[in-house]
């Protein structure tokens, strides 16, 4: 069977699995940066509607 052929002492699908963990372990580390990521534009942009909310009602005070 191809999945147990050996190529210099190393079988195939040893090779396989350990593609799959490193594949695992970028999509974790992608997937915590984009996290990151959108909580910081979602802060900012919370920041933004906060202020034109309190420009409108200085607006009304007046």
């Amino acid at each position: 069977m191809f999945l147990f052929s050996t190529t210099g002492g190393l079988n195939v699908s040893d090779v396989i699995v350990q593609l799959v963990f490193l594949l695992i372990l970028a999509a974790v580390i992608v997937g915590v940066i984009t996290l990151v990521i959108n909580a910081r534009k979602r802060n900012n942009q919370l920041s933004r509607m906060e202020e034109k909310v309190d420009k409108l009602s200085q607006g009304e005070k007046k």
